[in-house]
């Protein structure tokens, strides 16, 4: 009894130091709420099975499903199951967080989920991937879906960093060591659809590859990071540059190579959705390249942008309007919905609404970034916080700083 009221006590302190919120799109489960509806307002969850091992260090939302990875490497799933992209070994939905129990002899350090599939980095440079594989997005060599995380040979003699995972294809990130020099360096791999050259490997077009294959154009670039959504890639280098390769953000032909973006700025973050992508720099500022639709601004600013920059395929680069003298710290992109968070800890968010995904408290769209409201629990708010989007829900992590 005495044991049981101790762990009860550290359970709940950990409950306090961080807070998990979430709305939008939830008939699949995909909110943690344990109900499987929509939620137009921040719903702030109550989930013991998380609460009794460690903090969340980081979210992965994909089309209808989440990963969370906790501080000390473990992985908890929940929302859509039915390609076996939650890896408990079935093709279940479930509507609250359940422990990997497969990965639980591994320390974690990288996760991502995609729409239906989803993917796993080990601190010793191992790579996992479960789901939908019927456009070869696992990687295992065949086309074949697994419902639990299985290990991809083909990096076994490699050092993976990072996953990202789209709507059908897998990029992965790959530490390597410059022999000649002696310092390392890096290299990408693509898997999975290719109709829309999202993997950078080929100028013919192809509808899928099982295998994993290097990704041209970054010989003299060293990449820092990864992402994918939709049909799109893009990665961003040590030094703030900028390629994207796969369908384009304004419709024209497909970009089967990495290219990088002509912009003098340096590039700290970057977020795809379906139809834009978000960039952030150094000095806080927020950008966008795309999505005149319901992701992005209204068409006063796509006839006038604040910096008029494109490239060869006529992407303009647009400031995000509505932040005067506000920074961003963090940056989210659903399918058709963005969300940043400002260095003050505040949480915005404009685009597609129909499913409450904005957090309003109502399914409007909105073309400019718009408050989203937070009940505060601890009366200090010590809180910082990190927003991420899957393709039609939000969730938001608020953590106290002295954790």
């Amino acid at each position: 009894m005495e044991e049981s009221a101790r762990h009860k006590g550290v359970a709940e302190e950990e409950e306090q130091q961080q807070e998990i919120w979430s709305w939008g799109a939830g008939t699949g489960g995909q909110l943690g709420t344990g109900k499987l509806e929509d939620a137009y307002s921040p719903q702030l969850l109550h989930l013991p099975s998380l609460s009794s091992f460690s903090p969340i260090s980081l979210l992965s939302c994909g089309g209808a499903h989440v990963i969370a990875l906790t501080s000390c490497g473990k992985v908890f799933t929940w929302g859509r199951g039915t390609s076996g992209q939650l890896g408990h070994g079935d093709t279940a939905n479930c509507s609250l967080p359940n422990l990997v129990k497969s990965l639980e002899s591994f320390a974690i350090s990288h996760v991502s989920a995609g729409w239906s599939h989803s993917g796993f980095v080990s601190d010793c440079g191992h790579l996992f991937t479960c789901g939908d594989g019927s456009f070869g997005q696992l990687g295992h060599g065949d086309y074949q879906s697994q419902s639990s995380p299985s290990e991809v040979l083909f990096f076994g003699s490699k050092f993976v960093k990072q996953i990202a995972c789209g709507m059908r294809h897998s990029l992965v990130l790959v530490r390597e060591i410059d022999v000649m020099q002696g310092c390392p360096g890096t290299q990408v791999y693509g898997f999975g659809s290719g109709k829309r050259g999202q993997m950078g490997i080929s100028r013919d077009k192809f509808k899928s590859l099982c295998h994993p294959q290097l990704s041209s154009g970054f010989e003299d670039a060293k990449i820092a990071s990864i992402t994918a959504n939709g049909d799109h890639s893009a990665a961003l280098t040590v030094d703030g540059k900028l390629y994207t390769w796969g369908r384009t953000f304004n419709g024209t032909s497909d970009v089967p190579f990495p290219q990088r973006f002509p912009s003098s700025l340096s590039f700290t973050q970057a977020a795809l959705g379906w139809n834009h992508a978000l960039l952030t720099t150094g000095e806080g500022d927020l950008f966008m390249l795309g999505g005149y639709h319901h992701a992005a601004l209204d068409d006063l600013q796509r006839i006038n942008p604040v910096q008029n920059v494109s490239d060869s395929r006529g992407s303009n680069l647009l400031k995000v309007p509505g932040l005067d003298g506000i920074k961003v710290a963090q940056i989210a992109a659903g399918a058709e919905h963005s969300a940043l968070v400002t260095e003050n800890g505040e949480i915005r968010t404009w685009g597609w609404g129909e499913h409450g995904q904005l957090g309003l408290g109502n399914t409007c769209d909105q073309t400019h970034p718009q408050a989203v409201e937070l009940r505060h629990r601890h009366a200090n708010n010590r809180l910082t916080s990190e927003v991420y989007c899957g393709s039609g829900f939000t969730f938001a992590l608020r953590t106290r700083r002295d954790m």
